[in-house]
């Protein structure tokens, strides 16, 4: 795919916090992107619903869980969903129907096709949501991981189409 003169995609991942969820769909998507050679055109960002640990890392079971498997989150900052991202971003990722709600809530109509769940990109997986791990233990943020991760290939294979028509259409 020839793909010097794309327009970079921008997708946003959302949780609650932006200290769970979200930056662990980050950093998956991140190494996915990275490892597809695709990161100077798809540009990836994660942010909270609700203000509640601006500037602050993911959290540390997050991190040492995503560390298991190879992902580095310890970059990551937690940050609120702001007006702007709604025309900056071209698809806006909700873990969960709550902070789709809220996202829709904040968003522009003019840009409300641009949000989704992030399991609707699962391949391997039947699930609605990504659920907030916060108080189940281990087993709650190797769960989420392993949606994060299928949701993550199924995310790309979408992207990954949408870049080669976009070349097709600037090419004849």
């Amino acid at each position: 795919m020839t793909t010097a003169l794309l327009t970079p995609y921008r997708i946003l991942f959302l949780c609650m916090g932006n200290i769970c969820r979200s930056p662990t769909a980050h950093g998956v998507f991140r190494q996915l992107v990275d490892q597809a050679g695709l990161s100077q055109h798809i540009i990836i960002d994660s942010a909270g619903t609700h203000n509640y640990h601006p500037g602050e890392p993911p959290d540390a079971r997050s991190q040492r869980h995503a560390a298991r498997r190879g992902y580095d989150l310890s970059d990551l900052r937690a940050r609120q969903l702001i007006h702007a991202d709604f025309d900056q971003t071209d698809l806006l990722l909700a873990m969960d129907w709550d902070n789709l709600a809220l996202a829709e809530s904040m968003c522009p109509p003019i840009h409300q096709r641009k949000l989704r769940r992030l399991t609707e990109f699962c391949i391997k997986h039947d699930a609605a949501v990504v659920p907030d791990p916060y108080y189940d233990g281990d087993a709650g943020f190797e769960h989420v991981l392993d949606l994060i991760e299928d949701a993550s290939a199924g995310l790309l294979i979408h992207i990954t189409q949408r870049l080669q028509r976009q070349v097709q259409r600037d090419n004849p």
